[in-house]
C-alpha cells in the first residue's frame, strides 16, 4: 500500500481496511502501530487516529495488554447481530409511517441509489445503513436510533465482507432491487408484506454471510 505526503488518518484508515477484508492482517492479528508507521511513513500519532476510526467501524477492538487487534467474525456473532436487526426493523415497520418519515425513508434510498453508481463499497455501505436507520426510526425512540447506531459499526464491516466477496459494488441491481422491494412495501400501507420483504433481505444477507465466513475458515 502506497500513502501520499498528504495522507490523513482517513486515508490510512480506508487503506488498512481494504488489507483486512482482503485478509492481509488475519482475524485476531494485532495491528502493531509502529510498524505500520513505518511501513507508511507517516508519523505514528496518524497510525494510532487511523486505528480508531476501524475501531468504530467495527473492525478493529482492544484488547488487555495487546492493543487493538483485527476482530474475529463467527456464525454465532453474525446471528446474534442479524436477529437484532430483524427484531428491531420488523417491529418498526409494522407501525405506520408519518409523512415525514416515509420522505426520510424515500430519501435514503434515493441515496442508496446514487451510492450505487458510485461503485464505492465504502459509500454503499454507509447508504444502505443509512436506509436500514431510517426504517428504525420509524419507531420513535432516539435510544432505539442510538442503539442501532451502535450495531451498525460491526454490521458495517459485515456490509463490507458482502460488498468485496460478491463484488455487489460493480453491479448492484440486486442490492438497489431489494432495497425498492422493502420500499415499495412500506409505502403500500401492508404492514405484513413489509416485514416479510424486511425479514428476506435480512435473512438473505446473514445465510450469505455465513457461507463467506466457512469459506474464509474465519471461525478457527
Amino acid at each position: 500500500m502506497v500513502v501520499r505526503r498528504s495522507t490523513t488518518a482517513q486515508q490510512v484508515a480506508d487503506g488498512l481496511s481494504d488489507r483486512i477484508l482482503a485478509g492481509a492482517f488475519p482475524p485476531g492479528d494485532r495491528l502493531r502501530e509502529s510498524a505500520i508507521a513505518a511501513e507508511l511513513k507517516v508519523a505514528r500519532n496518524t497510525v494510532r487516529e487511523a486505528v480508531r476510526i476501524l475501531e468504530l467501524s467495527g473492525l478493529v477492538r482492544y484488547e488487555v495488554n495487546r492493543g487493538a487487534v483485527v476482530i474475529s467474525p463467527t456464525a454465532q456473532n453474525v446471528d446474534a447481530l442479524y436477529t437484532a436487526r430483524e427484531r428491531l426493523e420488523t417491529a418498526a415497520v409494522s407501525r405506520a409511517p408519518a409523512a415525514g418519515q416515509l420522505t426520510a425513508i424515500g430519501d435514503a434510498f434515493d441515496a442508496l441509489a446514487q451510492a450505487a453508481g458510485s461503485g464505492d463499497p465504502r459509500r454503499i455501505a454507509d447508504s444502505d445503513m443509512a436506509f436500514h436507520a431510517a426504517i428504525v426510526a420509524l419507531l420513535g425512540s432516539s435510544r432505539l436510533d442510538e442503539f442501532y447506531a451502535e450495531l451498525t459499526r460491526e454490521l458495517r464491516f459485515y456490509l463490507m465482507v458482502l460488498s468485496v466477496e460478491d463484488r455487489e459494488h460493480e453491479n448492484p441491481a440486486a442490492l438497489l432491487a431489494e432495497h425498492q422491494a422493502i420500499l415499495t412495501a412500506i409505502r403500500s400501507g401492508d404492514p405484513g408484506r413489509a416485514a416479510a420483504e424486511v425479514r428476506a433481505h435480512i435473512e438473505t444477507n446473514a445465510r450469505r454471510l455465513k457461507e463467506i465466513l466457512a469459506e474464509r475458515d474465519y471461525s478457527r
